[in-house]
């Protein structure tokens, strides 16, 4: 538990609005599950960020940031500690000549579109990708042939001490679906993209053709966290899936999406241990289909083994 204390101080220095005890964060991931948060915060500015990371250590208490929550498994008892929610408010995007620099909170999509009206190309195969820009930097979201960190130049972030530091793209040590940040309990709270001049037209039937291409492939219409798995080297995930005879396997209300077998969704009131297992499940069964170890994308928090 959170102590009164730490609470109070969140109160403060965040404004009673932006506090919010034992939330459901269900309400703050796509897959629609999860249990309660002691505490979840929703800083205004990166300056309230900041406080909100200095706090939690001087506390001793455990610190989780998420975006939109599109890649994310909690466990339905919930986490200990303070989750701090950087999705909505830290969103601003702003175009300067060629580059881009937007807030961790703003999505994918609206960097996409803006990237669009500025005549500017590169972050195209982005835009259909769920989450915030600081999601895609932690993890270097890649669709389509692209990658964030093809077109990331700097990133403005704030250490485990809540200092502001600024990493140049090679300190990133971006690699498949991981960063130097992602290890090192670092923060992302801006980006700056480094993009190419464009045709306007060609940019918008690019993105209106990969949003086809995933409105006819993927299971957009139910609660997902996208991919379960990452890519296995030589392989595809959901090619194995479907060769070990999974497709539209089920646990509970969890299920190996019909439409697409990398996709596990919540196809009927699906608790995370329904979605825990069913991962396991399937791991179990393409290891003894294939010989190929699968490894989740989904981040899972808040169970005993994490």
């Amino acid at each position: 538990m959170v102590d009164n204390s730490l609470i109070s101080a969140l109160c403060e220095g965040l404004g009673e609005r932006a506090v919010l005890l034992n939330e459901p964060m269900s309400k703050h991931t796509t897959f629609r599950i999860g249990g309660p948060a002691d505490v979840l915060v929703m800083p205004q500015t990166e300056e309230q960020a900041a406080f909100v990371v200095r706090s939690c250590r001087a506390a001793s208490v455990p610190l989780r940031v998420i975006g939109r929550g599109s890649d994310l498994l909690v466990a339905d008892t919930g986490l200990s500690g303070v989750v701090m929610k950087i999705a909505g408010n830290l969103a601003d995007v702003r175009v300067n000549g060629s580059r881009i620099e937007a807030q961790a909170g703003a999505s994918n999509a609206r960097i996409a579109e803006a990237a669009a009206q500025a005549a500017l190309t590169g972050y195209e195969f982005a835009a259909g990708i769920p989450g915030t820009v600081g999601g895609a930097a932690i993890m270097n979201a890649g669709a389509y042939g692209g990658e964030f960190r093809d077109v990331a130049c700097r990133l403005v972030c704030l250490n485990a001490a809540g200092e502001v530091v600024s990493l140049r793209a090679y300190e990133a040590q971006w690699g498949y679906r991981c960063s130097a940040m992602d290890t090192t309990n670092t923060i992302v709270l801006r980006v700056i993209l480094q993009l190419m001049p464009g045709n306007t037209q060609d940019i918008r039937d690019r993105m209106a053709d990969l949003s086809r291409r995933r409105r006819e492939k993927q299971p957009l219409e139910m609660p997902s966290a996208g991919s379960t798995f990452k890519r296995p080297v030589g392989y595809f995930a959901g090619k194995l899936i479907e060769d070990a005879g999974l497709r539209g396997f089920s646990i509970g209300g969890a299920q190996v999406s019909q439409k697409h077998t990398g996709f596990v969704v919540n196809a009927d009131g699906a608790t995370a241990s329904d979605v825990r297992t069913l991962i396991r499940e399937v791991q179990r069964r393409v290891r003894e289909n294939s010989g190929v170890d699968l490894h989740p994308e989904v981040r899972c928090w808040g169970f005993k083994d994490e």
